[in-house]
């Protein structure tokens, strides 16, 4: 049974200060509900002391960690684990320091806008680079797969300007269930990359390239739809 998507909608503003961080923000990804009912359980249940700020600096300490973690899983597998232990407190800080500040009435709409896409590249590269410095995925793909996923955080963020909706999610897949591919796929590797090691690479190599392709073409098919979105809006004059 399908789980329906969950919406989050915000008015835009109408006066002249309304930016693109007035965009609606439409969160379709397919766990979207149920994060957002345990981010504010937990964000209702935090101290004071802590702040949105804090949670986002935790969130990028966490891909700082998950890409150095990645980075050392040649010498032992083990810091696979680790690595996931560190895409669970990136999760942790980037998902929860929105939710936390909406629930204490603390919203910073323009300040936050910017500041969770900056986070959002920094952690990415983090993230990106480190698997890139593994033995399980050449750099070279690794670094294809930060430029694609860059360049599709770049389309929602004009997206966001232009038609005036945020779309954190490419249909049902968001952030989250990136976070958890890359979990399940750091549980295959440290079950079987001491048996067969060039063969494991071989193959993560090979998902990443078919994944890094699927991204990009994710983008150019969602680029042509938005062109074709403005010409009907505003029609270009035909010779």
């Amino acid at each position: 049974m399908m789980t329906e998507p969950f919406v989050l909608s915000v008015t835009p503003g109408d006066g002249p200060e309304a930016t693109m961080s007035d965009a609606r923000r439409e969160l379709t990804f397919l766990l979207a509900g149920p994060e957002r009912s345990l981010l504010l359980r937990i964000a209702a249940a935090l101290p004071r002391r802590i702040t949105s700020d804090a949670l986002t600096a935790l969130g990028v300490a966490g891909a700082a960690g998950a890409g150095a973690a990645y980075a050392l899983s040649g010498r032992h597998v083990a810091w696979l684990w680790v690595a996931s232990l560190m895409l669970a407190v990136n999760w942790f800080g980037d998902s929860l320091d929105g939710t936390l500040a909406r629930v204490r009435r603390i919203e910073r709409p323009r300040y936050g806008y910017y500041l969770d896409h900056i986070v959002d590249a920094v952690a990415t590269a983090a993230i990106g680079v480190g698997i890139g410095l593994s033995p399980w995925v050449d750099l070279e793909v690794a670094l294809l797969l930060v430029v694609a996923y860059l360049a599709l955080s770049i389309n929602v963020y004009l997206e966001s300007a232009v038609f005036g909706v945020f779309r954190l999610a490419y249909g049902r897949l968001g952030p989250t269930e990136v976070r958890l591919v890359l979990v399940i796929g750091n549980t295959a590797l440290a079950l079987t990359a001491g048996s067969a090691p060039e063969t494991v690479a071989l193959v993560t190599n090979l998902v990443a390239t078919v994944l890094a392709a699927a991204l990009l073409g994710m983008l150019v098919a969602r680029l042509a739809q938005n062109l074709h979105r403005l010409d009907r809006l505003e029609p270009l004059p035909r010779q």
